[in-house]
């Protein structure tokens, strides 16, 4: 087994990892915002260091800027879709777990919530 194996194996491995403790975290955190942050953090990273083992693998000469490309757009539009649904959950006030009642946004006068009922 080559040293560039090792490598792509490592990558690969650790981004099921990354992978599967996003998936763990989805199922068992409470409420919808610590899913979400679960989810944006683990799979950005999980996919990302699994496209790194695949550009590895794959080499310049067949990947070229497709892979790096593919990993620019993991990481520009996961986590903005998990703050999308964060910020969906927090405007349909969804129930937090055993949080606090503290609410920073509605006190911020640009990030104002309007109740159109």
């Amino acid at each position: 087994m080559s040293i560039t194996e090792i490598i792509i194996s490592f990558f690969i491995l650790s981004g099921a990892i990354f992978i599967l403790i996003s998936a763990v975290g989805i199922y068992k955190l409470p409420d919808v915002f610590c899913r979400s942050h679960a989810l944006g953090k683990g799979m950005t990273l999980g996919i990302s260091l699994v496209l790194i083992g695949l550009w590895i693998h794959l080499g310049l000469q067949d990947a070229g800027v497709k892979v790096p490309l593919a990993i620019l757009f993991q990481f520009v539009t996961i986590p903005v879709a998990s703050h999308l649904l964060a910020q969906l959950a927090y405007r349909k006030q969804l129930p937090r777990y055993k949080a606090e009642k503290v609410d920073v946004i509605k006190e911020t006068p640009e990030f104002k919530v309007t109740d159109k009922s």
